[in-house]
């Protein structure tokens, strides 16, 4: 089950990926859990996220990662889980202006491991892209680190 998402904007979707040595099965379950999300997403000068997350169709999640200087909460909803091969949800917080933008990650078998891309779209300007491309190749490099750690 899906839940459409919000319309395109004109700013290009952002991608990033990364082959990671683990299963698709443990990398999707790592997307959803909260505890395993509090564990690796933490981009930057994060020092702790505290994550609550309802993985279906129509839940919602938060994930507050507290930054030098003040705390930034990340908010949406799963508009598409398909594991282990698709999660599809909303994504805003104050570096998205509150408004609603849209990621995908995908999961895809490769020899070396995983590939885990993320697609991020609707990113309302050019310094909101540049932020979570940094953003999202430091918690793909977390996650990586983290399923490594087992």
């Amino acid at each position: 089950m899906t839940i459409d998402a919000p319309a395109d904007s004109a700013t290009p979707a952002l991608v990033v990926s990364r082959i990671i040595a683990a299963s698709p099965e443990v990398l999707f379950d790592a997307w959803t859990d909260p505890r395993s999300l509090a564990a690796w997403m933490q981009p930057g000068d994060a020092t702790l996220t505290e994550v609550s997350a309802d993985a279906r169709v129509g839940g919602e999640f938060s994930i507050l990662m507290h930054m030098p200087g003040s705390p930034v909460l990340h908010r949406g909803t799963y508009l598409e889980v398909d594991r282990p091969r698709r999660l599809v949800f909303t994504w805003r917080s104050r570096f998205t202006d509150d408004d609603d933008t849209v990621v995908t990650v995908d999961f895809r078998v490769t020899d070396a491991g995983t590939e885990v891309a993320v697609t991020h779209e609707r990113l309302p300007h050019d310094a909101a892209r540049a932020a979570h491309d940094a953003g999202w190749t430091d918690c793909l490099t977390e996650l990586a680190a983290w399923v490594g750690r087992d």
